[in-house]
């Protein structure tokens, strides 16, 4: 199938300590975070799956790995959040549902397996692990028909946790692009999704992959677990 796809790319990692873009950062199988990403992606997508990157910091080391995706460029990275790159790649890929991930997460490729299904229905999701509940991470809550009501790292008592790679269907991304240009510069994505949710009516799945694994890198000691599993 053929899927427009989005990898959020533009922020400096600075707290993995490291010179280049986080999604840069080696594996222990020699892969990148992002080569990961793009193997699943094709994995399960096929080779015409188009990959869309936001870029900001150090842009050019990123596009010189990967020359053959499209690439937006957040030249306010510095002074944006990842709603607002993400708003840029969702002007930038036409009418279509877009699956988008965060470009620091190493996961099991079988979780885009599973997600066929809800895209092939056009049901837009957040990708959700139910194992953890950290206050440092975006957690989630669900309303009496099991559609996500609360996506925030504040929210309370959250019974899970957002992995970082979500759906937004055709029929539902006009209004969260219109969510999204109203949110503050320093707001997450999914600020613009529980706005969606409360204003628009935006019917938000959760996607259970809590038997897989989905590692979000912000720290070394999330890079060695990561490195677990690859």
């Amino acid at each position: 199938m053929t899927l427009q796809t989005v990898i959020l790319a533009a922020g400096m990692g600075s707290r993995l300590g490291r010179s280049l873009p986080k999604p840069l950062t080696a594996l222990s199988d020699g892969r990148s975070i992002m080569q990961q990403q793009h193997d699943n992606i094709r994995a399960a997508f096929g080779s015409d799956a188009r990959v869309t990157t936001v870029v900001g910091y150090r842009a050019e080391t990123i596009v010189e790995a990967f020359p053959d995706a499209s690439y937006v460029y957040n030249d306010r990275y510095d002074q944006t959040n990842t709603s607002k790159s993400l708003l840029r790649a969702l002007s930038a890929t036409g009418k279509a549902g877009v699956l988008w991930m965060n470009g620091d997460v190493v996961f099991d490729p079988r979780i885009l397996g599973r997600a066929i299904e809800l895209i092939e229905r056009e049901q837009s999701f957040v990708t959700v692990n139910t194992a953890k509940v950290s206050d440092e991470e975006v957690k989630y809550t669900t309303d009496a028909h099991g559609f996500i009501s609360g996506l925030s790292k504040t929210v309370s008592s959250g019974i899970g946790e957002a992995v970082g790679i979500n759906y937004i269907s055709r029929a539902d991304k006009k209004a969260f692009m219109h969510q999204l240009t109203r949110v503050d510069d320093q707001d997450y994505f999914e600020r613009g999704l529980e706005l969606a949710i409360a204003e628009n009516g935006m019917r938000l799945e959760p996607l259970d992959i809590s038997d897989l694994y989905a590692v979000e890198v912000d720290f070394a000691e999330d890079l060695e677990r990561a490195n677990l599993y690859v």
